[in-house]
């Protein structure tokens, strides 16, 4: 069993990496906020909350996550909040878009934004 279980590894792992199905080209949505000047946690807070339920309601959402920044280098430019959302082509993307649940968002989110921005990238 001993001698086995290496063979077995090693196996595994060069099935994984040297597999002839290359990993799934996925859209990635990149979105950025900054908040106005003298925004509530609160507000802030239903905002993230409002952002969270999309993936619930639109089924072209594949994955979301977000978070605050925490970067050493201050180079965020007041950017504080980063979703990252991913579909599975660019016509999910595009439907999301015009959604009306997004678009209600976007109500939610507006009497607090300061700046936005947004990327798009298929993963390399």
């Amino acid at each position: 069993m001993k001698k086995i279980f290496p063979f077995i590894m090693m196996t595994v792992l060069t099935t994984n990496l040297f597999s002839s199905n290359p990993p799934k080209k996925l859209l990635r949505h990149v979105v950025m906020f900054k908040f106005k000047d003298g925004t509530s946690a609160e507000d802030i807070k239903k905002v993230e909350n409002a952002f969270a339920d999309l993936p619930k309601k639109i089924k072209t959402i594949k994955g979301f996550e977000f978070g605050t920044n925490n970067s050493p280098e201050g180079l965020n430019q007041g950017f504080t909040h980063l979703f990252f959302l991913t579909f599975e082509s660019e016509k999910d993307r595009n439907d999301y878009l015009p959604n009306p649940d997004h678009k209600a968002f976007g109500k939610v989110l507006g009497p607090y934004l300061d700046k936005v921005m947004v990327m798009d990238y298929w993963n390399n």
